[in-house]
């Protein structure tokens, strides 16, 4: 298939993913916002829960750069779902994953395209409203929602060809993405003190993490005990039977491109392997004692190289939104 094709619905399905995972975190982040925060360090003042969505999403210093001062729950709301500025709002991704379907109707399903374009129909008429009513948490289970209907559409209707092989890719592709970033900020920027680790609100923390990736329940039935962070790391990083791991992830992302990539191709199959590898044979051990913050930064780097890889061999120049920044200390410290 033609690049241009395969690079529109590349981004169309990484755009759905992206906003259904920035309402998973914005909600979470409401919820933990009503829970006491102490900071102990001013080192830490930045890392508040409303900067926490930004940084994650490597958007701190263009939301910086707009609203001077520290953040709150209604700029970053609004900066974060409705505002068109900003490529990776809810709004912003919304529109250009319709774009995108729009421009590619001949290889979407007649329901596909319905159900894309009522999506982003009454996404217009919800957005506003559900910041101004209270109506914000509805609003994201609405988004999810729309996200499962969209992926269980294409499931039910899609032939089974190379553009749903695409679909498939930036599905996972970004769900990686977003798994590393979660973990890695809770770990690595989201602790207040020594003195609150295995206190309550250090439990409600790791609760939000595993709630937005929808694994808390998961992580209940195979562990039946507290919550540790060794365990939550195993979970979200090697077991491979938990949807949003990084091992799932790959599992994904290495078996569409083993049918997708051909002799003069092999590069993203060679990457993807080499991860998939990392994680099939991997040990929660070996992650902790290396450093989990050191462990999901060389993913990340990796998993950024494997996307470069991809539009190199398959894609047109990106005309989705620009992938997100590295994580880092500093970087989000400077904004």
């Amino acid at each position: 298939m033609l690049s241009r094709q395969a690079n529109n619905l590349y981004w169309m399905s990484r755009q759905i993913e992206r906003a259904e995972n920035t309402a998973r975190l914005l909600d979470i982040t409401c919820r933990m916002s009503l829970l006491p925060y102490r900071i102990t360090d001013t080192v830490q003042a930045w890392a508040e829960p409303w900067a926490l969505p930004l940084i994650i999403n490597g958007l701190a210093s263009a939301y910086y750069a707009r609203n001077p001062g520290p953040p709150t729950s209604d700029k970053v709301l609004r900066f974060m779902v409705l505002d068109s500025t900003n490529p990776s709002s809810i709004y912003s991704l919304m529109h250009a994953a319709r774009e995108n379907g729009r421009s590619m109707r001949g290889l979407l399903t007649a329901e596909m395209y319905e159900d894309l374009n009522a999506m982003w129909l009454e996404l217009r008429g919800r957005s506003e409203i559900a910041l101004n009513q209270d109506g914000i948490n509805e609003f994201f289970e609405w988004i999810k929602t729309q996200s499962h209907q969209f992926r269980g559409v294409t499931f039910g209707t899609m032939l089974r060809d190379e553009a749903y092989q695409f679909i498939r890719l930036g599905t996972f592709m970004e769900r990686a993405d977003n798994t590393v970033r979660l973990l890695d900020v809770k770990y690595h920027t989201l602790l207040p003190s020594a003195a609150d680790v295995g206190g309550a609100v250090d439990y409600y923390q790791w609760s939000a993490l595993l709630r937005s990736v929808s694994a808390l329940s998961s992580y209940r039935r195979i562990y039946r005990d507290v919550i540790t962070p060794k365990r939550v790391a195993e979970l979200l990083v090697l077991r491979d039977d938990l949807p949003r791991s990084l091992h799932a992830c790959m599992n994904e992302i290495y078996e569409i491109l083993r049918d997708l990539c051909m002799r003069d191709s092999m590069e993203p199959e060679r990457l993807a392997g080499e991860l998939h590898a990392q994680l099939h044979y991997g040990r929660v051990e070996q992650i902790m004692e290396l450093g989990l913050h050191e462990y999901l930064m060389e993913f990340l780097e990796k998993l950024h190289t494997l996307n470069d890889e991809l539009n190199h061999h398959f894609l047109a120049p990106v005309y989705g939104p620009e992938p997100k920044t590295p994580l880092g200390i500093a970087q989000n410290q400077s904004a």
